[in-house]
């Protein structure tokens, strides 16, 4: 059964200056029937589904419309057309910074973020030793997180979504931080969490890692929909495409 399922789905924005017109302009124009507004469709028309313990690849140029789809399916936003099927919770990373607060220290901002993704503080007692190990922060335990490296923080957020132990994971970008120890030790993670049943969605500029990693890749261009299917064949369509412009 598909664990994930898009059917035609659409996100768009009123765009425009408003400042420029003024709301007194705007009033007028709507009473006259004469206010054109203008639209930016950011995701047009997707469609696909994956299964338990596919990893999704989605590739595409920036402004691509890749982290709006993400949202929609993480529940942030809404789409403004189409349907979808979502069975299982959901821990995102999208926003490396989101979700903590630089006040707190590693160890407080562990246990609200799992908090925040729904788990039990019997749950986080049982988890936070290894989620403290995996990341590599033992020593910065009782630091204020506003006081870590942009590295060091994307280490704590991935190894609290990863150890938590979600049935959909989704990833905007994250396994290209970090060092390279990090970021070898984050994609073996990710294949141990594939093979225990996970269903996981990544976002990457890196097409090798898209190609070594994914079993399934959606190709996004200007928010449309280019292709969806076979890793190997979607990749080669996306790069010889990048080879033509």
């Amino acid at each position: 059964m598909n664990k994930i399922e898009l059917n035609n789905i659409s996100v768009s924005y009123i765009v425009g200056d408003f400042s420029a017109i003024g709301l007194k302009d705007i009033i007028i124009q709507r009473l006259k029937k004469t206010y054109i507004p203008k639209e930016f469709v950011a995701v047009n028309n997707v469609t696909f589904s994956i299964e338990k313990g596919d990893l999704l690849g989605i590739i595409g140029a920036n402004g691509a419309g890749k982290s709006t789809l993400l949202k929609v399916i993480s529940g942030i936003m809404r789409p403004t057309e189409g349907t979808m099927h979502i069975e299982g919770n959901i821990a995102s990373l999208l926003e490396l910074g989101s979700g903590f607060d630089g006040a707190l220290t590693v160890k407080e901002n562990t246990f609200l973020r799992g908090a925040m993704l729904g788990y039990t503080r019997d749950f986080m007692n049982a988890t936070y030793e290894a989620i403290l190990d995996f990341s590599e922060l033992r020593e910065f335990e009782d630091r204020l997180f506003s006081q870590l490296s942009s590295g060091m923080k994307s280490r704590l957020a991935f190894s609290i979504a990863c150890l938590v132990k979600p049935d959909i994971l989704i990833l905007d970008e994250v396994l290209s931080v970090g060092d390279g120890a990090f970021r070898k030790k984050s994609e073996n993670k990710m294949m141990e969490i594939i093979k225990g049943g996970s269903t996981t969605i990544l976002v990457s500029h890196s097409i090798s890692q898209i190609r070594r990693m994914a079993n399934k890749v959606l190709w996004l261009e200007k928010g449309k929909q280019m292709g969806f299917g076979n890793t190997k064949e979607i990749c080669d369509q996306y790069e010889a495409f990048l080879a033509k412009k």
